[in-house]
């Protein structure tokens, strides 16, 4: 079977925000969807020039709005928002559920698809409003409001190198242009370094997959795979190859091959959780498995959508830090 990812063209840029406590801080357990509300509010209250409108695709300047691919789905409720996938992912900090006091340090990363690094001077040019809206739980002690933060540096980085290049220092204002960009050749050499036959994943953040409706709620191949899939064609039509696309017989096909793959020790756990919506004014799920799985079979075909997979995340609320895995052996 000829390789998932024949053709592949797209790239992502990682980036890591190094954060200081400016006044008491308090976030949760998985803060990604704290910090992404946080950050793409302030790139809207930046620049977003029509705010009378009530979502991104009716206002007129739609079209030519330079942060509507970014900020769009934080304000749709419509099939817009749902078809297609958010141009980035939050990796939150893993300390879990903690309070920061001031002058602690901490960071989280921003993962960038395609072609949407080019509006990254918006994303940087937002950060001192990111500040000034604050982070986390709104705290007594700051009489309902959120904490303070500064932003002291942002670097790009490799995920499978750690190569960085610094690109933002707090009190400058130049932002470098990140030169660290990850070629699909980067990913398919990692896969050339993977066991063929025998791999254990671990789930950094919960893990929250739908299988024919149903909630998966053990370590399963099949699923894990069918779902990559769909999400790495998606970004590929939306922000690499557009031509890439398989019909349904190489979907079952890859299926049927996955079955073949079992897990063959499964130390994961359902972790239940829930994250605020502002948008939708309540709680929605975010649950997800979490610890580490190894399965064994004939791992070959899906080795390079695998090690893509450590760097676009999958499943559910992505875009909020969850479906973070890192292939272990």
């Amino acid at each position: 079977m000829q390789t998932l990812l024949r053709s592949a063209a797209l790239t992502t840029t990682h980036l890591r925000f190094r954060v200081r406590a400016h006044t008491l801080l308090e976030l949760d357990t998985h803060s990604g969807a704290s910090l992404r509300g946080s950050f793409f509010y302030a790139i809207m209250d930046q620049f977003c020039t029509n705010k009378s409108a009530p979502s991104c695709s009716v206002c007129v300047l739609n079209a030519t709005c330079p942060v509507s691919a970014i900020a769009a789905p934080m304000r749709e409720d419509n099939s817009w928002g749902h078809d297609i996938p958010r141009p980035y992912v939050i990796t939150p900090p893993l300390e879990g559920a903690r309070r920061y006091q001031p002058g602690d340090g901490f960071s989280f990363e921003m993962t960038l698809l395609g072609g949407i690094v080019k509006l990254l001077p918006y994303i940087m040019l937002s950060i001192q409003q990111f500040e000034r809206e604050g982070l986390g739980l709104r705290l007594d002690e700051h009489r309902g409001q959120r904490g303070q933060i500064r932003v002291e540096r942002v670097e790009a980085f490799h995920p499978f190198t750690n190569e960085q290049q610094t690109i933002y220092e707090a009190g400058n204002m130049r932002v470098q242009a990140p030169v660290i960009t990850i070629q699909p050749e980067d990913y398919k050499r990692r896969a050339e370094q993977l066991n063929r036959r025998r791999m254990t994943l671990r789930f950094v953040t919960p893990l929250r997959l739908i299988d024919q409706d149903h909630l998966v709620q053990q370590a399963r191949f099949r699923p894990l795979i069918r779902r990559l899939l769909e999400r790495y064609q998606a970004l590929e039509q939306h922000y690499g190859n557009a031509e890439i696309a398989f019909s349904k017989e190489e979907r079952d096909a890859i299926a049927h091959l996955a079955d073949g793959v079992r897990c063959v020790a499964d130390n994961t756990c359902w972790q239940e959780l829930r994250s605020y919506s502002n948008r939708q004014k309540r709680t929605t799920p975010t649950s997800g498995l979490m610890g580490e799985a190894t399965f064994e079979g004939d791992l070959e075909p899906f080795l390079e959508l695998l090690a893509l997979g450590e760097l676009i995340h999958v499943g559910k609320n992505v875009v909020k830090g969850n479906g973070w895995y890192q292939i272990q052996s």
